[in-house]
Order: structure tokens, then sequence, then C-alpha cells
């Protein structure tokens, strides 16, 4: 499934039919997969934790680092896609509005 083939829907469409195999939807509540979610992000960011910047950016170069983090980038988009299931948010329209947003927030240097 790479990037440049795989639209969101067909992401949100994996995760739905994992889950519902799996008979987890009683426990895909909004608050639950938010907690989930945020409990992921947190994960991704032990690979990088007390690195320079640079060895930040250095660090994807390490094969078994690379697959942890993609594993934990894995795991964010999963419980991003089952949010967007679960409450019926339309990620590309939320994404492109709040981009209008950040325009008017961070407009670029003069």
């Amino acid at each position: 499934m790479p990037d440049a083939t795989t639209t969101i829907d067909d992401l949100k469409a994996v995760v739905r039919q994992f889950a519902a195999v799996r008979k987890w939807e009683p426990y895909h509540s909004p608050k639950n997969l938010a907690m989930a979610l945020a409990s992921e992000v947190g994960e991704l960011l032990e690979p990088f934790r007390w690195l320079t910047c640079e060895e930040s950016r250095e660090i994807v170069n390490d094969p078994v680092q690379r697959e942890a983090i993609a594993d934990e980038l894995a795991d964010v988009t999963t419980l991003l896609m089952h949010l967007s299931n679960h409450t019926g948010i339309d990620l590309s329209e939320a994404l492109r509005q709040k981009m209008i947003k950040n325009e008017v927030k961070y407009p670029p240097p003069a």
C-alpha cells in the first residue's frame, strides 16, 4: 500500500475491517481512541528522546531505529483512522480547513 496510490479511505477501510474481525468496536469510543492515540504518540517520541536535532535527522538511517519509528507512525496512523471512522470527521477536509486557518495565523515572512 504505497502512499502514492493509497487513499485515506483505503486506510480507514483497512483499520475498520481489522477491528471488526476482532470485535473491538465496543471499545472504540472517541475517548478511548484519543487516549490510545496520546499513548502511541508518546511511544513515537521515545527513539528521539535526548537526541540533538541533527541526531534526530540521522536516526532513520539505522535500520532498527527506522523500523521502530515506522511501527509507531503506523500505530498513530491506525488510531487516527479509527478516530476519524468513529467521529465521522473527514480527515482531508479537516486538514484543508486547518491549513486555511494556519495561513491566516502564520503568514509567510514578508
